[in-house]
């Protein structure tokens, strides 16, 4: 039986192995050359004792190798993510920590994709977007006249707008600046749809005048629905309805992703609620009030409530479904005029300051704070 050429014994380990084949041939050739040149004639050896002889001797000179090469690839995988996640926070901390809107703009709502973040007028509903790298940004499209409070993107590049006093909500491609839809969700008043939360189920609103909450289902691949699928979800349970007061508002996930949470901000309640039937269950935070309870953030099982007058944002840590917690820290900031919601982007929150308490003009200031997270 002829002996393998070094070259194709390279090649078969590397296929076998996964090494790199260079490597291989090169170790296979020395092994072929200082192997002895086998028994005398007169000593018979089966052709599968040779081969699996020749076997064991191949592995154990690879096997140090094949080892080596796991453990490195393994290592700079490791640290290519630590050095990503690290420049990407170096990059961050460069970027402005406060940039101004336009004059006389009145912000409400912040989403963040791609570097950018688009903010809602309370004044005519404009879209303005803005380059986190410099602060600067333009209107991407003008507003229906009537307010554009929360807002959420999605990862098609499409952003969904609470519609404030219309009571509507807004579907905008951010690219282009088009309004792909647009739901009314009540004609009833008082209406004031505050914000919005994308979730399995679809896009979900809150209404601060009106004790429910309004499903946008969402269909294939995110396809948007027509006005006839609309869903309008009665609160029950917990959910103590006051009609003369600023009820649910800032909305979002439960931490295992089950549920949705809402804040009332006229009692400083959180709720769970069940977006498949409305009854919703207040949160136990040990007595804790989230007073003037605006937008909420969550990452993992923290979930951030900007407590807007306050000018802080309350950090509370949750169990998975979300009918518990814990206050562990609150966020500050003397460049804070009322913030009122948020957005991660790196290691920073963004907020827009909406400066309830200082009377609005065509020239007043606004603009956006970054915080650490």
């Amino acid at each position: 039986m002829s002996r393998p050429l070094p070259r194709q014994l390279g090649r078969a380990l590397a296929a076998t192995l996964g090494l790199p084949a260079l490597l291989l041939g090169t170790l296979a050739a020395s092994a072929v050359t200082s192997a002895p040149a086998g028994p005398p004639a007169s000593t018979p050896v089966s052709a599968a004792a040779a081969k699996a002889a020749k076997h064991a001797e191949m592995e154990e000179m690879c096997d140090p190798y094949r080892f080596r090469a796991a453990t490195t690839i393994a290592a700079a995988a490791a640290a290519a993510a630590a050095n990503g996640a690290a420049a990407k926070s170096a990059t961050v901390d460069r970027f402005p920590a406060r940039f101004d809107l336009p004059p006389g703009f009145q912000p409400e709502g912040i989403a963040i994709a791609r570097g950018k973040a688009y903010f809602g007028s309370r004044a005519n509903g404009d879209i303005y977007a803005a380059d986190l790298r410099t602060g600067l940004g333009r209107v991407i499209t003008p507003g229906p006249g009537t307010g554009s409070l929360g807002m959420k993107v999605d990862g098609k590049g499409r952003l969904f707008v609470a519609g404030g006093g219309g009571g509507n909500g807004r579907v905008i491609d951010t690219r282009t600046g088009a309004v792909l839809a647009s739901y009314t969700f009540t004609t009833a008043t008082p209406t004031f749809v505050n914000d919005v939360i994308l979730g399995k189920g679809g896009a979900y609103f809150t209404d601060s005048r009106q004790p429910v909450i309004y499903q946008v289902p969402l269909g294939r691949n995110g396809k948007l629905p027509a006005q006839s699928a609309v869903r309008t979800i009665p609160l029950s349970g917990d959910y103590q309805h006051n009609p003369t007061m600023n009820n649910g508002n800032g909305i979002s996930l439960t931490p295992d992703g089950r549920g949705l949470i809402i804040i009332q901000s006229a009692t400083g309640f959180l709720f769970r609620v069940d977006p498949r039937t409305g009854v919703t269950r207040q949160v136990d935070l040990g007595g804790v009030l989230m007073t003037n309870g605006d937008g909420l953030l969550l990452r993992q099982d923290i979930l951030y409530v900007v407590q807007n007058r306050l000018n802080k944002i309350a950090v509370l840590d949750l169990n998975r479904s979300g009918t518990s917690g814990r206050l562990v820290r609150e966020i500050t900031s003397p460049d804070f005029d009322v913030p009122t919601t948020a957005a991660f982007f790196g290691n920073r929150i963004y907020l827009p300051n909406a400066r309830f308490t200082t009377p609005p003009t065509p020239t007043t200031p606004y603009w956006v704070t970054a915080v650490p997270r």
